[in-house]
């Protein structure tokens, strides 16, 4: 094997046991490759040793990495900022919207999504640090927007989407991620058709697997550092 797919299997290891851990159903708890800045070849032995779902930061890298591996049955993510003039090529290349941050890129979501597409899968991303730099609703707004854009046709609002600030133990990661697994069920209690949550990346698996998650995105723990790949 190569290194990337030990990568994966030490990786699907480590979830393994934290599902264990903690009880989760197997099943429920899903794995995306952040594979932004990646070369074709690594997806390519990604994808050989099993993973499907790969997820990219940047349009026009995303949209190249497609055309070549057109034929390659891949689930492609959507991951990073969002900018209204991106909005149709996402809504047409797209499986997966993991940083929908504000009802307008919603509502240009909903409007480009191709009719011959199934509803393209959405999260919002909450900003529960309130971190100047990190876009995504506050909380004190997500109730009215996600009620809203839940109305929108052309899309499916899954759930939330987390990018929590650095914390430096297992028990402030899990603290964080279980606001927002707490905010999403209150907001199931108030009617919304919600399923899936996206938390957790590769310095904090364990916690999110812990608290609920339901999308694991990991680049550095499948792929190596960027500064291994120069």
């Amino acid at each position: 094997m190569g290194v990337i797919a030990d990568n994966l299997a030490s990786l699907k290891s480590r979830i393994a046991s934290a599902i264990s851990q903690y009880q989760r159903n197997p099943d429920t708890v899903n794995l995306l490759a952040v594979s932004k800045t990646q070369p074709i070849s690594a997806i390519k032995e990604a994808f050989s040793a099993g993973q499907t779902d790969f997820g990219e930061n940047y349009l026009q890298e995303a949209l190249s990495k497609m055309s070549e591996l057109k034929n390659w049955p891949i689930e492609w993510h959507f991951i990073g900022p969002i900018q209204s003039n991106k909005t149709r090529d996402i809504a047409e290349h797209f499986s997966w919207v993991h940083s929908v941050d504000r009802i307008k890129i919603a509502e240009r979501l909903s409007s480009q999504r191709p009719r011959h597409l199934p509803p393209l899968n959405i999260f919002l991303q909450l900003n529960l640090d309130q971190e100047p730099s990190k876009s995504g609703f506050a909380q004190s707004e997500l109730l009215e927007a996600a009620r809203y854009i839940s109305t929108l046709p052309h899309i499916k609002l899954r759930g939330l989407m987390l990018i929590p600030a650095p914390r430096d133990s297992l028990k402030e990661q899990q603290e964080i991620f279980r606001k927002l697994y707490h905010i999403q069920k209150e907001l199931i209690e108030k009617g919304l058709s919600l399923d899936q949550t996206s938390m957790g990346m590769s310095n904090d698996i364990e916690a999110a697997i812990a608290e609920g998650s339901n999308w694991l995105r990991v680049g550095t723990g499948i792929f190596g550092s960027r500064k291994e790949n120069e």
